[in-house]
């Protein structure tokens, strides 16, 4: 086991900003340490893991495919600007913007 003395102005400045984020000083040290010297390891960012947001938040909120619910699925994501456009002039014609 390592033991390291930290000088007084790093400990305070530890100590303030593990307090301004939730978290123990002792937590927010071997965060930093593994994001420095493991940065791939199991506790990398979906990101490094190559995993997208539904991966990573698949088991907090619930995942829904739209085919489940309408033959041939909504398609929602396609296509995005040209509706996005649509719905703008839509909103100005209709004297909204």
């Amino acid at each position: 086991m390592l033991t390291i003395t930290l000088p007084p102005d790093i400990e305070q400045a530890l100590v303030d900003y593990a307090l301004k984020q939730g978290t123990k000083p002792e937590l927010l040290v071997l965060d930093s340490l593994r994001e420095r010297f493991m940065p791939f390891s199991a506790s990398a960012s979906p990101a490094e893991r190559e995993e997208t947001l539904a991966d990573f938040l698949g088991t907090h909120i619930g995942v829904l495919h739209s085919s489940e619910h309408i033959p041939g699925g909504a398609r929602l994501s396609e296509d995005t600007g040209r509706k996005f456009a649509a719905g703008m002039i839509k909103k100005r014609q209709q004297g909204r913007l």
